[in-house]
């Protein structure tokens, strides 16, 4: 059995380092784990804490009540923590990845020049292309994150990671830029700008292209994918340092999963890939998880009694405690029918614990970390719900 967690373990991890990636599957509550994280960090450990999300679902900023979120970060102020009843040690900020604003900045931050910087932001295939670009939130989220850790201006970041069906995918994000440049791909379609001059084999394509798309069509696409290319110096070395970065020990991984069957199975995966990667995983979150007490052999005989004496005299027992309505009295037999559904059905949820605890002790043992978090009564919806989900924490 693994040993007991506490939640002050998990808070000095966050005070330990000084970028944390939230990861796992959809729909496992990543942006929540992010959020109540984050607002964790600035009320016991302090700092200026930065929670960037890239979640297009946009309940970060609701949660946190700051209004519409953007690439630029915006704190949350002292008077939410003030309604949600906590003082802060530090400052929360927060920000949203906005994917057009993404790349202009990139295109400004690499381009060589003014000219091919303009050149870029004018051409009309731009924007269609970089907001359908393969993985584009994942490798701006690493681009963001790499900015935001040069400037300083944060003690901690803790990030969000884009929605994906495969988690590995904001990992492989500064890899795939640099394949992007080396590849077959990218000097195919610069071809026809660099030169107009085609094999024979080649040359019945463009010629049909050029009837079906029109030639304006395939110079802009091998004019910006020209510019692109002379951007590649920038892009490629900002990739490697972003790796690095992810490498840093001063960067952790935080895994969040629920305990049903797929999500388990993807942490894991995901736990033994960044030990592969020789990435630091800090910590999983189990969420949305059954109470421990449910497998007990106590909590079973208990509900096995209760079943047996549901049409007994617990009945009337029940009935008399519940009192009588104005209009009619408490019907004996539907309380025993409600008390017999909720020992019958306490059978299946000890089931569904028992897999869980099974779930949760594999998980254990890829971390050296893991923390519970219980399915709560509802939703999150304001700072005071991030911070009572963060304190109930196991």
């Amino acid at each position: 059995m693994s040993k007991p967690v506490r939640r002050d373990d998990l808070t000095a991890l966050l005070a330990s380092k000084e970028m944390v990636l939230v990861c796992g599957s959809g729909g496992v509550g990543k942006t929540t784990t992010a959020a109540a994280m984050a607002v964790a960090a600035a009320v016991e450990v302090g700092g200026r804490v930065l929670v960037l999300t890239v979640d297009p679902a946009r309940r970060l900023a609701d949660a946190l009540g700051v209004g519409a979120l953007g690439n630029t970060a915006t704190r949350v102020a002292p008077e939410a923590f003030a309604t949600a009843g906590v003082t802060p040690r530090g400052e929360l900020w927060a920000a949203m990845l906005d994917t057009k604003a993404g790349w202009d900045e990139l295109i400004r931050r690499h381009a060589p020049d003014a000219r091919t910087r303009e050149a870029v932001l004018a051409n009309p295939l731009y924007r269609n292309i970089t907001t359908r670009f393969v993985h584009s939130h994942d490798y701006l989220a690493m681009e963001r994150l790499h900015e935001l850790h040069a400037s300083g201006e944060f003690d901690l970041i803790v990030v969000d990671t884009p929605p994906s069906r495969n988690a590995l995918d904001v990992l492989d994000a500064p890899g795939r830029m640099k394949e992007f440049f080396g590849s077959k791909l990218l000097r195919w379609l610069t071809v026809p700008y660099r030169s107009r001059l085609f094999t024979m084999a080649s040359k019945p394509f463009y010629q049909v292209a050029d009837k079906v798309l029109g030639s304006r069509f395939l110079e802009d696409i091998a004019e910006f994918f020209m510019l692109f290319q002379a951007m590649e110096q920038g892009f490629v070395a900002h990739a490697r340092e972003v790796e690095q970065l992810l490498a840093d020990p001063r960067t952790t991984f935080v895994v969040v999963s629920t305990l049903e069957a797929a999500p388990t199975h993807e942490a894991a995966f995901l736990a033994r890939e960044l030990a592969r990667r020789e990435l630091h995983l800090g910590a999983i979150v189990a969420n949305r998880a059954l109470p421990a007490a449910f497998t007990a052999k106590a909590a079973a005989t208990s509900a096995r009694k209760l079943e047996r004496a549901a049409a007994g005299p617990l009945a009337d027992d029940v009935r008399a405690a519940l009192g009588t309505s104005v209009d009619a009295a408490i019907d004996r037999d539907v309380v025993a029918g409600v008390l017999t559904e909720v020992a019958t059905r306490f059978h299946d949820i000890a089931v569904v614990a028992t897999r869980e605890a099974d779930r949760r002790a594999e998980l254990a043992g890829l971390s050296p970390l893991l923390v519970s978090c219980p399915m709560l009564d509802g939703d999150v919806n304001d700072l005071a719900d991030l911070y009572r989900l963060i304190k109930a924490f196991t």
